[in-house]
């Protein structure tokens, strides 16, 4: 079951969601300020916060933006404040949802609920838009490759030029198809340009660039990604 934290600096409200949502099969995690949130947060792993607004040491205003800084955790406010502006302030830094003062438990929790069935049900969907091919992991969304569980650094040709090979493992490319996808004109002649990006993209990629287990060369006709190699 899912790892709640509950953040907020009145201890009898803490106290009775955590009797609540326990009774509910969730697991909890207390904080009664900002501070001691986030580290809740680097030493556990939490599925979703309740987030007081208004608390001493670190209010929950700064608390949401330094969560957005490193979690993609979803977050559910509380606050005695019911003003638009204040609810609007809330979710343009990043809290998932809105929940005023005084609250029902069980509203909180039909909540709590919606939101990590919405958030698990997204999460799903960006691992299925990962291209994986052997070691290889691209994140179109993110922007990232990873080798072997490492981040590599590539330039957005050659992220365009991985992506494409990715998206058609085994299919062959000549340097001419891959200039026209990746720089969106004809190479007059800058066909060489493919293959030294080619070659960076295998120092970045490969164990041994010259014995490659990715990015084939297939003589007389381009390069191709294999699906399975060793």
């Amino acid at each position: 079951m899912a790892t709640i934290l509950i953040c907020d600096d009145e201890r009898d409200i803490v106290n009775a969601l955590d009797i609540y949502l326990c009774s509910e099969g969730y697991e909890t995690c207390k904080a009664l300020n900002g501070k001691e949130a986030l580290q809740a947060l680097s030493e556990r792993d939490i599925d979703l916060v309740l987030l007081d607004v208004m608390m001493p040491v670190m209010d929950g205003i700064e608390t949401m933006i330094k969560i957005r800084e490193k979690y993609d955790v979803p977050v559910i406010f509380l606050s005695a404040k019911s003003e638009d502006n204040d609810k609007i302030l809330g979710l343009n830094i990043g809290a998932d949802d809105y929940v005023t003062k005084p609250f029902n438990l069980a509203l909180v929790a039909a909540r709590i609920k919606s939101n990590l069935r919405r958030y698990n049900m997204s999460k799903e969907n960006h691992e299925s838009e990962k291209l994986v091919i052997g070691g290889i992991s691209l994140d179109d969304r993110a922007k990232q490759v990873k080798v072997d569980g490492d981040i590599v650094e590539l330039t957005p040709k050659e992220f365009a030029i991985l992506k494409l090979l990715m998206e058609n493992p085994n299919k062959v490319f000549s340097n001419k198809e891959i200039y026209r996808r990746v720089w969106e004109e004809d190479p007059f002649g800058n066909e060489s340009t493919v293959s030294v990006h080619i070659r960076h993209l295998r120092e970045k990629t490969e164990v041994n660039p010259k014995e490659p287990r990715y990015i084939q060369a297939v003589w007389g006709q381009g390069y191709k990604i294999e699906r399975r190699r060793q």
